[in-house]
């Protein structure tokens, strides 16, 4: 691959997984598609911006907060670390442009629905159920928590990675997973089933041990684990794949990085003294 050709991957890559401007070309989807064993790296450059956006935002609040209590009196250790936190997962949705975050709440609209084909159907309705508000909330919340949970200088890499799981998740749910019905979604699972996908795997598996050591390792194992997880639940849900599975797996699989990175955190900070994560 040339310089100019890798650029223009990229930038399709960024174009797809973002709301980012660059000039997408018209079969960019399906390009996408076909160089989806470049999510993770794509899905740490997502991270960056988010890992940035978090830094940022946490030293400005602490410096209104501090400026703040000096004047008021008032001690809320908990919103220096609250508010970062709420604000850079809300960036994150901004810039995927809510299209995960919506299939999160067509697959919680569909849970309980009896028959296939009304699953199918009230997952492509513009509704939000108290099933589908319940499972996007508590999802975007336990995320929220994780970070939360995180101290700053673990917290920026905790974001990163959890961006890269996130994308290996959905290489996993798209590659091993079969289309819930024909369209732009089966086109694009078709255009994605390549054997090349393996090195989503092992550039995972590489910015994960970089990033948090074997801490890391952990997080991205537990997010191939559940895409194949997400498969069966597409299967059982929807009789396959959906865009919308693909989008809930994205959310979810992040939320899983950052709380699962927070307990591994309080784990071998009390066995390990922090060991695992270098």
């Amino acid at each position: 691959m040339s310089k100019l050709d890798a650029i223009k991957t990229f930038r399709e890559l960024l174009s797809f997984l973002t709301v980012i401007p660059l000039g997408e070309t018209e079969d960019f989807v399906f390009a996408s598609a076909r160089n989806m064993f470049l999510f993770p790296l794509v899905g740490g450059l997502i991270g960056v911006l988010g890992a940035g956006y978090f830094l940022g935002s946490s030293l400005i609040i602490g410096y209104l907060l501090a400026a703040a209590s000096s004047v008021l009196h008032v001690s809320a250790w908990w919103l220096p670390r609250i508010l970062p936190a709420a604000m850079t997962l809300a960036f994150l949705l901004v810039l995927t442009g809510f299209q995960h975050f919506d299939g999160l709440i067509d697959l919680g609209n569909a849970i309980g629905v009896r028959k296939v084909e009304d699953r199918r159907e009230i997952a492509h309705r513009w509704v939000v159920t108290y099933k589908g508000a319940f499972l996007a909330l508590f999802v975007e919340l336990s995320a929220v928590a994780g970070l939360f949970l995180l101290d700053w200088n673990v917290a920026w890499r905790a974001l990163i990675l959890a961006e890269v799981a996130a994308k290996l998740a959905m290489v996993t749910i798209v590659w091993r997973g079969k289309p819930a019905h024909q369209g732009l979604g089966a086109r694009f699972i078709e255009y994605a089933k390549r054997n090349l996908n393996i090195a989503a795997y092992a550039l995972a598996a590489v910015l994960g041990f970089a990033l948090l050591g074997w801490a890391g390792l952990l997080v991205i194992a537990a997010a191939a684990a559940f895409g194949w997880f997400m498969v069966q639940v597409a299967k059982g849900t929807f009789g396959g794949v959906s865009g919308d599975m693909i989008g809930a797996t994205n959310e979810s699989a992040r939320a899983l990085a950052l709380v699962l990175v927070a307990a591994v955190l309080v784990y071998a900070s009390a066995l390990f003294g922090g060991a695992l994560f270098f």
